[in-house]
């Protein structure tokens, strides 16, 4: 325990005065037992934290259902929002049986009591260990503490937004099966590979002991372990399904696919930014590192920045303000502070907001440019901005937090630092840098191969039929209309459904 957090937890004794806590927490001759009652109740209070930010982060699964079924066009609501639905429970039990050992064997969380691992290294040992073992579908005494149980459902939260960002990269054209076998092996072997490498204490990890690069890979809440990864494997599974019917012209200009509801949409931005704040906050693990509060403020200051950056950008750009672009502008500023939100000041919170509002932009129409279709811009906001936050670490962080980091040897008195500041900034730059290269590279590679290898060995490959597309996955997939008192006006050239019906049309409706 870090000698702020103890401090902490007897200042928060001292504040209840004259009651049964205070009375043990300065009892005078029972004071080694006052001293333990007061840490135990920074452990409960801590798990509590943990577990309200689990909740918050489960509950952004609406916000990603909501974006992406705004964004997507009507015929195809039911299968879009059914992809969002569904992952949570796919990729949670993927993650219990199999992920969680893999990513998190050699885990610990003294602060909320979870003191013993699950297991221990499985590929590669000491600075360059590359798996972890043990807890497999829960099993162990490690586990089964209130501590081990309570950190679990945080992490398999960040798991699921990991499985759910191919969804919307991936929307209106993936097949129900294929993205179900997407779900289990994200869970279960994609998310926790570079999660071990990181997260999980293994070689990118150690890289400031073994390679002398700064605190080794320091990524606060996932702008790289979850959006970054996310975002390459949606890029992966658009490359291999190909675009939507009608995207694009053979000329290679595209077309505009419009989604059906906005309002949806940017709703689904704000359930998102609320959740978000369970994402970075409570990524403390303990409501008694009071930097939650430096957390929380350099979040909304991303977010916000992004927001007004992006629809400025778009209004001198097009003359309008663009409502999809503001809230991948939002979505873009948070999830690029999101790594190293605990570590800068806030002023450059809003520098960085402002240059994600402006990168993701930029990045969708480049990504557009190369022929690649993404129907939410989810490979621009997470894996773009997602590195670009990996980044930021190692430019803008200022040396005030994270002492100790990673359990870095000879950095015990200095704070995370980037370029900005001196010190170990170059290296730390260095290393956040070589965890990007892995993921554009290593990590991409491991997904690419797997849609490919899915694609070449499903009946029909991983897309549906042409005339399905056409018609809208919804009944064929999922057997049900998302609208289904709405008739549906397709286009004959883009094959986009969703058009006003006629008057002649509504009086047929029943």
């Amino acid at each position: 325990m870090r000698p702020a957090v103890k401090r902490t937890i007897v200042g928060l004794a001292a504040t209840v005065g004259a009651t049964a806590l205070g009375a043990i927490a300065f009892a005078g001759p029972a004071g080694a037992q006052a001293d333990s009652e007061v840490v135990v109740l920074g452990k409960q209070v801590n798990l509590l934290w943990v577990v309200l930010g689990a909740v918050l982060v489960v509950f952004m699964q609406a916000g990603f259902a909501l974006v992406e079924t705004g964004f997507c066009r009507a015929k195809h609501a039911a299968h879009v929002m059914s992809t969002n639905f569904a992952i949570f429970g796919i990729g949670f039990v993927a993650f219990f049986l199999i992920g969680w050992p893999l990513m998190f064997g050699g885990f610990t969380v003294p602060a909320v009591g979870f003191d013993v691992p699950t297991g221990t290294n499985l590929i590669g040992s000491g600075n360059w260990t590359f798996l972890w073992q043990g807890g497999w579908a829960g099993s162990g005494k490690a586990f089964y503490t209130a501590g081990g149980m309570g950190i679990f459902f945080y992490m398999v939260a960040f798991m699921d937004t990991v499985a759910t960002i191919p969804t919307g990269a991936m929307a209106e054209r993936w097949k129900w099966n294929a993205f179900v076998g997407w779900g289990f092996f994200c869970g279960a072997f994609y998310y926790p590979l570079f999660g071990a490498w990181t997260w999980g204490g293994g070689w990118l990890a150690k890289a400031g002991n073994s390679m002398h690069l700064g605190h080794g890979y320091v990524d606060f809440a996932g702008s790289g372990v979850v959006h970054a990864v996310g975002g390459v494997a949606g890029l992966a599974g658009a490359i291999v399904l190909g675009p939507r019917l009608g995207k694009f012209n053979k000329d290679g200009s595209a077309n505009t696919l419009a989604g059906h509801h906005i309002p949806m949409a940017m709703l689904g931005t704000f359930i998102l930014l609320f959740g978000w704040f369970g994402f970075n906050a409570a990524s403390t693990f303990a409501v008694t590192d009071i930097r939650f509060a430096v957390v929380a403020l350099n979040t909304a200051l991303a977010g916000a920045f992004g927001a007004v950056a992006s629809m400025f950008f778009m209004q001198l750009r097009t003359g309008k303000p663009d409502p999809g672009m503001m809230v991948n502008g939002m979505l873009g500023g948070l999830v690029a502070i999101t790594a190293p939100c605990a570590f800068v000041q806030p002023w450059a919170a809003a520098v960085i907001g402002i240059i994600a509002g402006v990168l993701i932009p930029l990045a969708a129409e480049f990504i557009e440019s190369r022929g690649i279709d993404d129907p939410v811009g989810a490979v621009a906001v997470h894996g773009v901005g997602g590195s670009f936050g990996v980044l930021c670490v190692g430019i803008f962080s200022d040396g005030q937090y994270g002492f100790g980091w990673n359990a870095t040897e000879g950095l015990d008195a200095r704070g995370v630092t980037g370029v900005l500041y001196g010190g170990e900034g170059w290296g730390q730059l260095g290393v956040q840098a070589l965890s990007v290269v892995v993921i554009w590279t290593v990590i991409f590679g491991f997904a690419f191969g797997f849609f490919k290898l899915q694609n070449k060995l499903m009946k029909g490959g991983i897309r549906p039929t042409e005339e399905m597309e056409l018609e809208g996955m919804d009944m064929p997939e999922m057997g049900a209309l998302a609208y289904p008192e709405f008739p549906l006006i397709e286009d004959a050239v883009t094959g986009h459904g969703g058009g006003s019906p006629t008057e002649e049309e509504l009086t047929t409706v029943d």
